[in-house]
């Protein structure tokens, strides 16, 4: 039988047909999914979300060094976080099976950037397997255990969103349960100091050139030979949209192991063909090693480096046809990402607004949204964690220059303060930070779906266990004013924000409210209604950015499809025209 699967639910399916025993991430799309398929096979696979991404990295690693096939996983900019002990581990080598999965985001449908997190394999000497449906997704995860194991090294797993959310067959298989590899205490391998890593390096270099023989006949390098007029080097999706452009008698060389490169197979392959086309997303990884090897090739001077590549992209790009279209004109409805009905957020970011002298440095979670119009109340957002010493370092600079009118919040969430801001708010303190740190607690990780976190009281395995406390935390830094507000409060928030602004001690504000769509808050719902007779329609209603409510023949509109009764739109309306309505 076969099962119809996404990518990230077939990674999880062959991390229980590997054997794999660990399993540690931090969420993030396109990667969530992974561990949250991962978690149903609990009774075989310890499973958890880890604080950030190194964390993860490192948890999975040590499993791998005591001699148990682990598994990590996370978007392609958290192995930024991560890279530190992947560059070690690449020194190291593992014991057991070890894999990495890096899900890259081409076209950032939810990321910062668009990194290609090829090179990161290449940077850190280990070896590098992408599948391309979701049947090689399954598979690959048992084959890139073999090769970590076969070569002593660690594998990056990579996807894109494309691989990871998108659905085809996939034929399961069994279970095959490993024996621990029996762990050895070795200084000389895993104590990595400056003299053993001179030791080390020769011993990677050597397994390097082993793993390139290896990709020359291993099982998932593929040559598909059809003709010889033309021939296409490719991996990952692409090849699924170079199949479907390229005529039937293209030959595919169709790489699985795509670093190091074959380049012994990749030779042969292109002297049986009269013109070579590398055809990759983003960067041209493959494309400038083959040229390097002195092998002619077409690629990005005809794909370009830009966003996803797709069908009708690579038939324009390639052949130059465009497909026999009709033009209609549609005018979409203008439907920007905003705060969700009730979002806790939203009278935070409302009470900062109102004053043009505050700087916010925000940061990455649904708070992000607090940049959006009509709210407009964050002026940076750079990566997890920067809203705080990102925004020591704006505090700084106004200092220094004498711009003492200019006041800083720094904000992020609980699961961001978990993940990399306690650092910040430790740098706040110690270097005498005049800024103001502020946690956005709804009580869970929003943006990526509601995975727990350290705050939350839950493991991924839902086990209950006890919260980490905020400002427990920042009370033993030494903030010595902590103010806890409902933010939805907005006359409370105001106040919450002049104390910590007039504060002759270190202060910080947690805002505390949990996501209305936070199922164990029990939170009641209600609406609010307008009374048309007082309403001026003066719009102030509109600021703060709920898309439940809009004007209606010059008055206030709430739509009670969405609202959800937080009050905060009755609370700025002037004339008291907005109402809750009784149950």
């Amino acid at each position: 039988m076969k099962h119809l699967l996404s990518g990230n639910e077939a990674i999880a399916r062959g991390a229980y047909e590997a054997g794999i025993k660990v399993a540690s991430a931090y969420p993030g799309t396109p990667s969530t999914e992974i561990l949250e398929n991962i978690v149903q096979y609990k009774d075989n696979i310890y499973c958890e979300w880890a604080p950030n991404e190194k964390v993860a990295t490192e948890v999975a690693y040590g499993a791998a060094v005591a001699g148990t096939r682990s598994i990590c996983a996370m978007k392609h900019v958290g192995l930024n976080v991560a890279a530190d002990p992947l560059f070690t581990a690449g020194y190291m080598g593992t014991n057991a099976g070890y894999v990495i999965v890096t899900a890259d985001d081409p076209s950032m449908h939810s990321s910062q950037n668009e990194q290609d997190n090829r090179y990161y394999a290449k940077a850190a000497k280990v070896a590098l397997v992408e599948p391309s449906d979701s049947q090689e997704c399954k598979d690959f995860v048992k084959i890139a255990c073999e090769i970590s194991e076969q070569f002593d090294t660690p594998v990056l797993f990579r996807t894109t969103t494309r691989i990871n959310h998108s659905k085809t067959l996939v034929e399961f298989g069994e279970r095959e349960e490993r024996e621990m590899v029996p762990y050895e205490r070795r200084v000389r391998k895993y104590v990595c100091t400056p003299a053993n890593a001179y030791r080390t390096h020769p011993i990677v270099e050597d397994r390097l050139a082993a793993l390139e023989e290896y990709a020359n006949t291993c099982p998932i390098n593929k040559v598909e030979m059809k003709g010889t007029k033309i021939g296409v080097i490719t991996a990952s999706v692409a090849y699924q949209y170079a199949k479907e452009v390229f005529p039937e008698d293209t030959s595919f060389l169709k790489l699985g192991l795509t670093y190091p490169l074959p380049m012994k197979l990749i030779a042969d392959f292109a002297s049986k063909v009269e013109k070579l086309y590398v055809i990759e997303e983003l960067e041209p990884f493959m494309e400038d090693q083959i040229k390097a090897a002195g092998i002619e090739c077409i690629g990005k001077e005809l794909t370009g480096k830009l966003y996803e590549l797709n069908t009708q992209l690579l038939r324009d790009r390639i052949f130059g046809t465009t497909p026999d279209t009709r033009e209609v004109t549609v005018k979409p409805a203008s439907r920007p990402a905003v705060l969700c009905p009730g979002c806790p957020h939203r009278g935070f970011f409302y009470t900062l607004s109102k004053n043009k002298n505050f700087v916010v440095t925000g940061d990455i979670g649904c708070y992000t949204l607090g940049a959006a119009a009509p709210l407009s109340a964050i002026d940076m957002v750079v990566c997890m964690g920067a809203g705080f010493s990102a925004g020591m370092g704006m505090s700084k600079a106004f200092e220094v220059e004498g711009k003492t009118e200019k006041k800083v919040f720094g904000v992020l969430g609980d699961s961001t303060f978990f993940h990399s801001g306690m650092t910040g708010a430790a740098e706040i303190i110690w270097n005498k930070g005049k800024m103001i740190p502020c946690i956005l607690d709804n009580r869970i990780t929003g943006m990526t779906g509601h995975q727990e976190n350290p705050g939350s009281g839950y493991t991924l395995m839902g086990e209950k266990v006890p919260e980490i406390v905020i400002e427990k935390i920042l009370e033993a830094y030494g903030y010595e004013n902590i103010i806890i507000v409902d933010p939805q409060d907005l006359t409370a928030m105001q106040k919450a924000v002049d104390d910590a602004l007039a504060s002759t001690v270190p202060a910080a504000i947690i805002a505390r409210r949990p996501c209305l769509l936070l199922k164990r808050a029990n939170i009641e719902r209600s609406t609010c209604t307008v009374d048309t007779d007082k309403c001026i329609g003066c719009k102030q209603c509109l600021k703060v950015g709920c898309p439940a409510v809009a004007m209606r023949d010059g008055k206030a509109y709430i739509d009670k499809a969405q609202c959800v009764g937080c009050t905060v739109c009755a609370q700025v309306c002037p004339m008291g025209a907005i109402e809750k309505e009784e149950k």
